[in-house]
């Protein structure tokens, strides 16, 4: 393959993907005293979406979710981006690995 293909090909590769990520429902969770907020969220079964994570908080924390498959640190007074789905209908809970005892919540698919 020549060398101009292959640019074209990543090129495609990453319009495609910035469109597809693009057109995803966004949910906000923030972090805040040590807790989620929301602490209870509902998305549609079968949907792909975006979850933005912010930490108000100084310290740092980790969300993670066993049921998810995800572990992501978000550093004190930044965010990150969690994609997720798509997923079948039920609960999947999540907490902060860094303050499991106030850091808690749950992503119910509808």
């Amino acid at each position: 393959m020549t060398k101009p293909m292959k640019y074209l090909i990543l090129m495609m590769f990453i319009i495609f993907n910035s469109a597809v990520a693009a057109d995803l429902t966004v949910y906000e969770l923030k972090i805040k005293e040590h807790r989620f907020d929301p602490p209870l969220i509902e998305i549609p079964s079968g949907t792909k979406v975006k979850l933005v994570v912010k930490n108000l908080d100084a310290s740092p924390e980790e969300f993670e979710s066993y049921e998810l498959n995800r572990e992501k640190v978000v550093p004190g007074n930044s965010e990150i981006t969690v994609y997720i789905g798509p997923l079948e209908p039920g609960v999947y809970g999540f907490f902060g690995d860094f303050h499991q005892d106030t850091a808690q919540g749950k992503l119910t698919v509808k």
